[in-house]
């Protein structure tokens, strides 16, 4: 909800709060007929709370759905309103109306203006049931005892689901007596029913939300940044075989392609056809922005952390805790404690929740904070879901990092070491063959003294325990090796001799290669690279990668106090 900025308080020129609205799109904004029906044209405005002090738009009527003011309960209690300009936020994304609820019950939170906030506050409800009352509305529930009620000044809200920030419905009514925590909301199906402008906006049940949100962040940061792309020949390119053809008229944005995909497709290639979709606009973005152009800093990114601990209450267990990064501000997520026959499902679930965190344009980067003996862990090969295969890795740019490493000391001598790093062209390896011979602490004096930012094992850490600590406690800022690397550490009757038939030295030469030309701020996104072309290819030598990259500006201080809310959770 943080992001919600398209949240919107409809007003009486000259002051006054009527009820609450969304954009969805930028000039167009719903709320609920009742509350403007007694507002005359010359008198309604809107205002969006993200942006105290920026003055009220003025808006009109254009459209409605048929409410009538005599009875309460009569249905097409919608209203479209158009403002006198383009709207200081990006438009609410909808979700289909279907996935309010389930088992369990999916929470909701509802933003609006009731006496007293004028600044918004927030509900938390739940859809009772999916039965549909008199074909119009679904009921909602508080999600506990004691939390806010619905009450006037939420009419017109946006009902969104926590998880995504996406719109489920609009609210319409509260339950109308005192201490009963119900009310109505009006579902985007019925919504789109009564203004069939909307149904081009409300995404098929058939995409996920961590790719309906991927896809949409993709549009936006290719028309900021003026990509030049044909969307007719993208979408022909991701569209399956049973895909419907493109409009005659052809599209005329890329937001009107992405919405095609997402609203028009439906059935089993759906999915994989926004996914495609999503790849291949990627691909441009990043083709765009290593072109010509030189690119100055470091990439924006915003991770998604996944802290894994061992649970202390036996070895089946695993603690959890998720949470996003954007604006250097730390967003909890989810935590809990899972099996580790659940914790691939549990993990990518949390990680989808936490994309609505994430800041608009940038780079997502997933990191593993791991116990140090858990760091060969193969996270970047679990699959997406039950349904969709495809490797984590191969869907996002994916790290490691050494929980030990994250206490105040080791952090700021990291920092030292990244503030120095920007100024690198590229990422300087030093080996640390299969062969090795050298002590353990001469490793760490030659990486206290090179300008080396990566140590590349031949030898899994399995084979190379000791310098493998040495160099995550020198501390080195990025760490690379095979987790099938060759095993010449391990004691045999034929060691390795590291000669030109050695996976490992072969994995250091590719590596080496790969990465050398690359700034070390860049190497998740070249890595990610890596995997996508080790997926395709059984034998290659990247398919096993695994890369710590620990650079403490993009995770602020764990243990740094959240500011505290004022009277509003939302000032």
């Amino acid at each position: 909800m943080k992001s919600a900025a398209w949240q919107a308080r409809i007003e009486r020129v000259g002051g006054g709060v009527a009820g609450a609205g969304f954009l969805v799109a930028p000039r167009t904004v719903l709320t609920c007929a009742h509350v403007v029906h007694d507002l005359p044209a010359d008198e309604l405005a809107v205002s969006f709370a993200a942006f105290p002090g920026r003055p009220a738009v003025p808006a009109r009527r254009v459209a409605d759905g048929g409410w009538d003011v005599l009875a309460a309960t009569d249905l097409g209690d919608l209203a479209v309103l158009e403002l006198a300009e383009d709207a200081p936020s990006a438009p609410a994304a909808l979700a289909p109306a279907d996935t309010a609820y389930g088992t369990p019950p999916r929470k909701l939170v509802v933003y609006g203006f009731p006496d007293g906030f004028d600044e918004g506050t927030l509900a938390e409800y739940r859809v009772t049931a999916p039965q549909l009352i008199s074909g119009e509305w679904l009921q909602l529930e508080a999600w506990q005892l004691g939390g806010q009620p619905l009450a006037p000044g939420f009419s017109g809200a946006a009902v969104t689901l926590v998880d995504t920030g996406e719109v489920v419905g609009m609210v319409t009514a509260d339950a109308g007596a005192q201490g009963v925590r119900t009310g109505r909301m009006m579902p985007t199906e019925v919504m789109a029913r009564h203004w069939p402008a909307l149904e081009g906006l409300v995404p098929t049940s058939d995409h996920h939300g961590a790719d309906r949100a991927r896809l949409r962040g993709l549009v936006e940061r290719a028309e900021r940044t003026g990509l030049d792309c044909d969307p007719v020949r993208l979408y022909r390119a991701a569209a399956g075989e049973l895909a419907p053809e493109p409009p005659e008229e052809g599209f005329d944005s890329l937001w009107s392609a992405a919405l095609f995909v997402l609203c028009e497709l439906d059935g089993p290639d759906a999915a994989a056809t926004v996914a495609r979709f999503a790849d291949l606009l990627a691909d441009l973005v990043r083709e765009q922005s290593t072109a010509p152009v030189e690119r100055p800093g470091t990439p924006e990114w915003s991770p998604i952390l996944v802290d894994l601990r061992h649970s202390g209450a036996g070895d089946d267990l695993v603690r959890v805790e998720v949470s996003a990064y954007s604006g250097g501000r730390r967003h909890p997520v989810d935590s809990g404690t899972v099996p580790r026959s659940r914790l691939p499902g549990y993990v990518q679930d949390r990680i989808d929740a936490a994309f609505q965190y994430l800041t608009p344009g940038c780079d997502e980067l997933i990191a593993f904070a791991l116990p140090r003996d858990w760091l060969d862990l193969p996270v970047d090969r679990w699959h997406l879901g039950p349904e969709d295969e495809t490797p984590l890795g191969c869907r996002h740019p994916l790290v490691v990092t050494d929980q030990a490493r994250r206490k105040a000391g080791t952090r700021h001598v990291l920092t030292r070491a990244w503030n120095r790093l920007d100024t690198l062209s590229g990422a300087r390896m030093h080996r640390v063959e299969c062969t090795e011979q050298e002590a353990a602490a001469r490793l760490r004096l030659k990486l206290l003294r090179a300008d080396s930012c990566l140590v590349g094992f031949a030898a899994a850490p399995s084979a190379a325990r000791a310098h493998f600590t040495t160099s995550l406690t020198a501390p080195a800022p990025l760490v690379a090796w095979s987790r099938r690397g060759c095993p010449g550490g391990d004691p045999g009757p034929q060691p390795c001799t590291g000669g030109d038939g050695c996976t490992g030295k072969t994995f250091l030469d590719e590596l080496d290669a790969c990465l050398a030309d690359r700034p070390p701020a860049e190497l998740p996104r070249r890595v990610w690279e890596l995997r996508l072309e080790a997926d395709a290819e059984d034998d290659h030598w990247a398919r096993d990668l695994q890369l710590l990259w620990d650079d403490p500006r993009v995770f602020p201080d764990p243990h740094a106090t959240e500011p505290a809310h004022a009277r509003s959770p939302v000032a």
